[in-house]
């Protein structure tokens, strides 16, 4: 149980992939304006990451790498991923419109999101490393965790930035990739002293 939980907390805070392995990058600067959008985003991407691993993992392991097709991975990866977008895609314009208007085309990016196919195959990678299952799964919804950490921070980051008095050579893209790269170096105190 204290594995399980120490590979939650470790995607969550030390290996966040958003904040220090700097994947998912595009939604996080696009989405994170106000806080309900960044939201609906983060909650998308976690349903996206744990399905994905819980379809992918076993695909892996048990078809592709005994009839050595691993080769096959990304673009495999990428259709389970896409398929489950428009999922996610069709619910929420049934039953969320308002928040399928805002996220906009941010969500059917979530297909090609490097968070969510980078989770995907980091996950069959540790599997040689003695994550089973379960393991996986519990890294992915720490990932996806990590994503709305990051996610909520940021766009509490981005509603104080703009209102704020900031000067006019910095307005837009390069006060967000400050404030970015300053939310980024506050996760690195997770990894500890090297």
């Amino acid at each position: 149980m204290t594995a399980l939980i120490s590979i939650f907390l470790v995607a969550v805070l030390s290996e966040n992939y958003v904040l220090s392995k700097f994947l998912g990058i595009c939604p996080f600067l696009g989405v994170s304006k106000k806080l309900d959008t960044a939201l609906g985003m983060s909650f998308a991407v976690i349903f996206v990451i744990v399905v994905a691993t819980a379809v992918t993992y076993p695909i892996h392991t048990y078809i592709l790498v005994p009839n050595g097709l691993d080769y096959l991975q990304t673009l495999l990866f990428i259709l389970i991923i896409a398929a489950l977008v428009q999922l996610v895609e069709i619910v929420l314009k049934k039953y969320m419109p308002k928040l399928y208007q805002s996220l906009g085309i941010y969500l059917p990016l979530i297909t090609t999101n490097c968070a969510v196919l980078g989770v995907a195959i980091l996950v069959t990678q540790r599997t040689s490393e003695s994550y089973g299952y379960l393991h996986a799964l519990v890294n992915a919804l720490g990932a996806g965790a990590g994503y709305l950490v990051a996610m909520f921070l940021f766009s509490g980051v981005r509603e104080r930035i703009e209102q704020s008095d900031v000067p006019e050579f910095l307005k837009g893209m390069p006060i967000t990739l400050i404030g970015a790269a300053i939310v980024a170096l506050s996760f690195l105190g997770f990894q500890g002293i090297a």
